[in-house]
């Protein structure tokens, strides 16, 4: 496997894994620990619950049930997409909006019928966005590291043993390793970064819908899909090679605080309420 012989695991891979690692996990904890002491009358753990299990769901279940359909799966719609740069670009932008944001405004409007706060719904929103670290993106840090570890200690025979890599396995496992090995601390800035805006969008989104229901406005239900749509151009674009990394955070970061600034207004709105 001569694809591996080159590698070379950089010196600040590992603490800067470990330290990314680490991060990811108190953005969530953190997060949930600051707002249930500051408002613990006001919030109910359910909703927490809810929105942990809003986002599986959703978007763990029904979107990648589609996407296994429309974009892995070998057929006729997967190829037609995939070899489409646009259609790519739109059907992903709105499997996210469309699945996300409706699993929110059916949990929240047929589901959680009592202790209706504004504080309730940041709660859904930590749950929504720290299930999305805890359960799909630290999975992938720890494998980095595992990678790094044991491809760093130069024993390259037990690290393919390890990780079962062989001939037949090598070109899927090859991806993971490169990312490994060239992970430092720019890299390990920019994924924390993103988790903490895209927990805020995670909680101004599930805001501007609950919002909406509270108020019987079905307007903000398409809002919030629409804006979780423009958030995620560049990221789509990206993935077809077309964008630069940083183009991609300047435009999910102005998104987010246009997002996060709606939510804010709605929820000051929604504090005085009773539902």
């Amino acid at each position: 496997m001569t694809a591996f012989e080159n590698i070379v695991i950089g010196k600040s891979s590992i603490p800067s894994l470990i330290i990314t690692i680490v991060l990811m996990i108190a953005i969530p904890v953190v997060s949930l620990i600051y707002w249930r002491r500051k408002h613990r009358q006001q919030t109910n753990i359910g909703y927490l619950i809810a929105g942990i299990i809003g986002f599986m769901v959703s978007a763990r279940v029904l979107e990648l049930g589609v996407h296994y359909l429309c974009i892995i799966n070998d057929n006729q719609i997967s190829r037609f997409i995939n070899s489409h740069t646009l259609v790519f670009v739109l059907y992903g932008i709105a499997m996210a909006g469309v699945f996300e944001e409706c699993g929110r405004y059916i949990v929240l409007k047929f589901i959680l019928r009592k202790n209706r706060t504004a504080e309730n719904a940041v709660l859904y929103g930590i749950g929504h966005g720290g299930i999305e670290i805890l359960a799909v993106l630290l999975p992938s840090m720890i494998l980095y590291l595992v990678i790094a570890v044991l491809f760093s200690s130069g024993d390259v025979e037990n690290a393919f043993s390890v990780l079962k890599i062989n001939e037949e396995t090598a070109s899927s496992a090859l991806p993971s390793v490169l990312a490994a090995a060239s992970f430092d601390w720019q890299l390990m800035a920019m994924n924390v970064i993103e988790r903490i805006l895209a927990m805020i969008a995670h909680i101004g989104l599930t805001v501007i819908v609950f919002y909406g229901i509270c108020n019987a406005k079905l307007r903000f239900l398409p809002m919030a899909i629409i804006l979780h749509m423009l958030m995620d151009i560049a990221p789509a674009m990206y993935q077809r090679g077309l964008l630069p990394l940083w183009a991609v955070e300047l435009w999910v970061a102005i998104w987010i605080i246009l997002i996060a600034l709606v939510a804010r207004r709605l929820y000051k709105i929604l504090k005085p309420q009773e539902h």
